[in-house]
């Protein structure tokens, strides 16, 4: 017998997933459940490109800019969150729609992530002290050595992940992508549809141009500098894209326009390691941007051949 109904709606960043979401909820009496792990954190709603209020208010919306910004947030943990999330959806008699561009998470919640041991508070401190003391190219190159497929995967400068990887490897003894092989034993038994948005590269650059400009009109430094005022740069909430660029122009490092281009260039990049990972992803059926109509159809299809 097919397992709770649950939707994923996965993609690279500027692909339009909000938007679709909102429509699959309204279609399918649903709510949606972040699965981006820059969108959990408070304070920075622009710069992360979360839901605005308006899109808020259109339906529910659950793990969105809830998280401090100097927590670190890991997959596991993340999991539990948006699996008991779904499930209170489920006892309201609505559909889960699980929405982000965090691959790692979506198989966390979907049962391909096996549970990591708790990290020794001192391992993680010896990590962390070695990022500051080596810098984030040599602690990427350990990585490296020790994982080169999860090390492919992420950028040099992202502290939250080398780290994290790093910490794990030197805990437990086991390569991080090695975790990420044995899967959950206790996961949810969902009847899933995973429906992708995807653009050509050439086509999705200009989206994220356009969407750089809108976050700066929409006060994106400021929204930053107030960040900072609290924080370290280095906090885990600060370290994605956007953060540091922007951080940089307020330390007078690079101009407006030059922190745009950067910004533009690490979100390019970042879009074609999350391409890169979906594609290998199992059984996604991908459809273009604004495709609404074509969403809802594959999502009432698979749900009608599992029975009504």
């Amino acid at each position: 017998m097919a397992g709770a109904r649950v939707v994923c709606l996965l993609g690279a960043t500027g692909t339009g997933k909000t938007e679709a979401a909102i429509a699959l909820a309204a279609a399918f009496d649903g709510e949606v459940v972040n699965v981006d792990s820059r969108q959990v954190y408070a304070g920075i709603p622009i710069i992360t490109a979360q839901p605005t209020p308006d899109e808020l208010a259109r339906c529910p919306h659950h793990l969105y800019g809830d998280t401090p910004l100097d927590k670190t947030v890991a997959a596991g943990d993340f999991a539990v969150r948006a699996r008991a999330a779904a499930a209170a959806i489920h006892a309201r008699g609505r559909l889960p729609l699980f929405v982000g561009g965090t691959g790692l998470y979506f198989r966390a919640i979907l049962g391909g992530l096996a549970p990591i041991p708790a990290i020794a508070p001192d391992v993680r401190a010896a990590v962390l002290a070695d990022w500051e003391r080596l810098g984030p190219a040599a602690m990427h190159a350990k990585l490296a050595a020790l994982d080169p497929a999860y090390a492919a995967r992420i950028a040099p400068a992202d502290r939250q992940r080398v780290t994290r990887a790093l910490e794990v490897s030197q805990a437990t003894g086991r390569a991080f992508s090695d975790w990420h092989k044995q899967g959950d034993p206790d996961a949810p038994d969902y009847d899933v549809v995973k429906i992708g948005l995807s653009l050509p590269l050439e086509e999705l650059i200009p989206r994220l141009a356009q969407r750089i400009e809108a976050m700066v009109a929409a006060e994106a430094v400021a929204e930053v500098a107030r960040a900072l005022a609290r924080y370290p740069a280095d906090a885990p909430g600060l370290t994605g894209i956007g953060g540091p660029e922007i951080a940089a122009h307020l330390a007078g490092v690079r101009n407006l326009k030059e922190t745009k281009e950067a910004w533009l260039s690490n979100t390019r990049a970042y879009a074609k390691r999350q391409a890169t990972w979906f594609r290998k992803e199992p059984a996604v059926l991908w459809l273009a941007p604004g495709d609404h109509q074509g969403i809802r159809d594959a999502v009432g299809r698979h749900f009608a051949r599992q029975g009504a």
